[in-house]
């Protein structure tokens, strides 16, 4: 039992890691983009810088996506627009509303495996669909009228990147126990080549580059990003998806925290409320699963 546990304490502390860093992540975002240096431009940066040198080791265990390519591929789709979307949503939105929004992923995960995988729901789990989409209409509702629609950009922005992430972490887990370095490289291809199509057919302004924006972006990219995404994926790889998910909801948490030290962003109550709904659904989903495993 203590081997047990001490076997599972690492990946619960990648999780943690993963979760304050990605809850902060925004701030050095939007340094960046009052360096002068846009979104789209920065994501470019950021994940060529970690993705090249690892480069050498991706190419040496490259015979291990042969046998599962086309999930590596959608590993690559999946984890590009989750990451391509969330970064413009937390530059452009509310960095709490946008966390919010972006956690209903732990419920976007019953949705698939009712649909794709014939899986029943249990009534608690009907329960938290119920209580997650309440919380999300009352963020979503715009004050100023009295019709739900349409969503704004960064809002359809941050639910569908909590999508792609619940999707992202489904095929993770699929995919088995294979070097990590293949999916971390298989993710950042994908960020690469989703923010190189946007740049080439959308109406971006070109960087203002400095010596200090391009080290500021570098330094993210190598040190930042490469931990943040290696505690991320070892965390679900060695947990089951519920516990991953619970514990990666941390991340509201410090981004709440660091949003209200570092910006002037103040949470309404109607944000509040629908942000305690879809943190209490996604406590009953977790809780609700991991019962379920132990019976």
């Amino acid at each position: 039992m203590i081997t047990k546990n001490k076997s599972s304490l690492l990946p619960i502390i990648s999780c943690l890691i993963a979760a304050t860093l990605w809850g902060v992540f925004w701030y050095p975002l939007r340094v960046l983009e009052g360096m002068g240096v846009p979104g789209l431009w920065a994501t470019l940066i950021i994940y060529l810088s970690a993705f090249i040198p690892m480069w050498p080791l991706f190419w040496k265990q490259r015979n291990g996506l042969r046998s599962q390519r086309w999930l590596f591929v959608l590993i690559g789709i999946f984890a590009g627009w989750t990451n391509l979307a969330f970064i413009l949503a937390i530059l452009e939105g509310h960095v709490v509303r946008v966390l919010l929004l972006f956690y209903l992923a732990p419920i976007w995960t019953l949705v698939l495996g009712f649909i794709f995988l014939q899986e029943r729901l249990s009534n608690m789990a009907w329960c938290s669909l119920f209580l997650s989409f309440i919380g999300a209409f009352v963020i979503l509702w715009p004050s100023d009228s009295g019709s739900f629609l349409p969503f704004s950009r960064v809002d359809l922005l941050a639910v569908s990147a909590g999508f792609a992430f619940a999707v992202h972490n489904v095929l993770v887990r699929k995919i088995g126990d294979i070097p990590i370095i293949l999916k971390m490289g298989s993710a950042w291809i994908g960020v690469i080549a989703l923010t190189m199509l946007c740049l080439a057919t959308l109406p971006v302004p070109l960087p203002e580059f400095s010596g200090s924006s391009l080290a500021l972006a570098i330094f993210i990219g190598c040190i930042g990003m490469s931990l943040m995404t290696y505690t991320a994926q070892y965390g679900v790889t060695h947990l089951p998806v519920h516990r991953s998910a619970s514990i990666m909801l941390f991340e509201v948490f410090v981004g709440a925290v660091s949003a209200a030290l570092l910006t002037e962003e103040v949470l309404t109550a109607r944000e509040l409320m629908g942000g305690l709904l879809i943190m209490f659904a996604a406590w009953l989903t977790t809780r609700d699963l991991m019962k379920n495993r132990s019976t």
